[in-house]
């Protein structure tokens, strides 16, 4: 297990500070979501921890706490047609960039997930597993997670048969036999294999 990030003194002194995350890289069909936080230092939030480590109901009773407690957050997304064009690395970016815009304070620095970085108007430094180890980035984890969640679950009711309330859209044995029985609909990626060769296979 990695240790917490160690802020640098210049971070310490800094009042805004966002951290980035987002959701849905790897399933088939769906958006890819981001989220960035300001959370405020006068007000922490007990509890929060990378989204994937939380069971559903902890996730939605942080989802509303966060929303409550934080200086300022906000959501940004790819859709499904941007995923196919530019690629899920290229996508995930354009979301993460979409969801710092969207906050309503201008951050100092940014705290991005992972090992890159997207292009923005802020200092910014990429934090391997940050949703481990920043407070701010589990905060836009959880965020990202609960959004996206809820919009699969809704799309489970306008396209039936597929199984995305359970699996979210991810490449289960049930998701794949769903495609090749069903076939693809447009909130699938195209670009991605198991979509690709279902479509090849229907042709």
């Amino acid at each position: 297990m990695l240790p917490p990030f160690e802020y640098s003194e210049h971070l310490k002194s800094l009042q805004y500070v966002a951290g980035v995350d987002e959701v849905g890289r790897g399933p088939l069909a769906g958006a890819v979501v981001a989220a960035a936080v300001i959370l405020d230092p006068e007000n922490p939030i007990e509890d929060l921890a990378d989204s994937k480590k939380l069971s559903e109901k902890k996730r939605d009773i942080l989802f509303d706490v966060i929303k409550e407690k934080a200086l300022s957050w906000a959501t940004g997304r790819a859709e499904v047609e941007e995923i196919d064009k530019i690629n899920i690395l290229h996508a995930s970016m354009l979301a993460m960039q979409r969801a710092v815009q969207g906050l309503l304070i201008e951050p100092q620095h940014v705290l991005v997930d992972g090992n890159r970085c997207p292009e923005l108007p802020y200092s910014s430094t990429a934090v391997v597993k940050g949703d481990d180890r920043v407070a701010a980035i589990a905060a836009a984890s959880i965020i990202a997670k609960v959004t996206r969640d809820r919009e699969m679950l809704a799309l489970d009711v306008k396209y039936p048969g597929y199984g995305l309330a359970k699996h979210k859209g991810y490449p289960t044995k049930a998701h794949i036999a769903a495609l090749q029985e069903i076939g693809v609909s447009d909130i699938h990626r195209r670009s991605f294999g198991p979509v690709k060769r279902c479509m090849e296979e229907l042709v």
